[in-house]
């Protein structure tokens, strides 16, 4: 297996510049995951570590070559994309052995490896039948596993399951992990969300209007974001976000009524600051001005949707039932050590 090493990536159409001299390190064996809003430049940049995009400046290494200007097929990756792309007319086995075919190989050969991959992708039953009589999800596997048996150094995951429904969503998720794990190789996933990416990754890459806002573990993001807007993109549901300003060594927060505590040193007195906090840090209280817009009830837990006096939204995640009605007013309560502090200005967050 080898990594991913990105220098000063640049990508320009015409006059407009859409990759901003990106870096980046994909370790051997890691699951990588680009993720970020649509129009982030996740795909572009997937895009041009296949060779599928010309790169207009900076250096693509895999393991020890500079592919910079290789050719897709001389990249030593497979790529998965957001469509199956199968043959109609050629059965399982003959769509996972294509690419083999075409390129020569001893049909014994192509033989054990598609049935080395069917073995994986738990397909082996399905390898005489053809892909009008598979469902998505095994339409998908086939995709995975025609990238599977031609050995590749990298896979490329092009949204591959924003095709299926949501329950095959979840399924594809478990089997593609599980095939990370079973085969060891480098992976680097692109999607647009954030749950894929914090139940698959080792690293998430967060990615906005062609920049990389931060890399990390999911948790070490979710705990610890840099800015407003990693905070805001990572976690279901979002993060909430209130405005504040700091008075007298605190945050006064009109949307909660009163000034509240920060463990971080504040900036300057009248400084303008948004304080974030995740729904799961809020709880009820019975007395409160917060009005109560919705609750959804998902069994286990439910959401509360409140609006402040200022029309300011904050969504609370709880256990308990019954604890809010909708139309009626209530309050909320968290402990401050789960409070974020982020400039209202930059987005910067406020460290301790």
């Amino acid at each position: 297996m080898s990594g991913v090493a990105l220098h000063k990536i640049v990508k320009r159409f015409g006059e407009a510049e859409v990759i901003h001299g990106v870096d980046l390190a994909v370790e051997p064996g890691e699951f990588c995951v680009f993720v970020g809003p649509s129009g982030c430049g996740k795909s572009t940049l997937l895009r041009m570590i296949a060779g599928l995009e010309v790169t207009t400046s900076g250096q693509i290494r895999i393991g020890d070559n500079d592919v910079t200007s290789a050719e897709p097929a001389e990249r030593g990756i497979a790529m998965v994309f957001q469509t199956y792309a199968l043959y109609p007319h050629m059965t399982v086995a003959e769509n996972m052995g294509f690419g083999l075919k075409m390129n020569g190989h001893p049909k014994a050969e192509i033989t054990q490896k598609v049935q080395r991959a069917a073995e994986i992708l738990k397909l082996e039953p399905l390898l005489d039948r053809k892909p009008a009589a598979l469902s998505g999800g095994q339409r998908q596997r086939v995709a995975i596993g025609r990238a599977i048996t031609r050995g590749p150094e990298v896979f490329l995951f092009d949204e591959p399951l924003s095709n299926l429904d949501a329950e095959l969503r979840v399924e594809m998720r478990a089997e593609i992990a599980r095939l990370h794990r079973e085969i060891g190789a480098t992976m680097i996933y692109v999607t647009h969300d954030q749950v894929e990416a914090m139940t698959m990754a080792d690293k998430i890459v967060v990615l906005r209007s062609g920049h990389i806002e931060q890399v990390g573990a999911p948790m070490d993001l979710y705990d610890d974001p840099d800015n407003r807007f990693v905070a805001g993109f990572i976690g279901s549901p979002a993060m909430n976000f209130l405005k504040g300003t700091v008075r007298g060594g605190k945050i006064d927060v009109p949307g909660l009524g009163g000034a509240v505590s920060a463990p971080v040193s504040l900036p300057s007195e009248g400084v303008e600051v948004e304080i974030g906090l995740r729904p799961n840090a809020l709880t009820i209280v019975p007395e409160g001005n917060l009005r109560v817009d919705m609750v959804e009830n998902l069994g286990g837990v439910s959401y509360a949707h409140l609006r402040t006096a200022d029309d300011e939204r904050l969504v609370i995640e709880t256990e308990k039932r019954g604890v809010a009605s909708e139309g009626g007013t209530v309050g909320v309560t968290f402990d401050p050590s789960d409070l974020y502090v982020f400039r209202a200005d930059t987005g910067a967050r406020v460290r301790a």
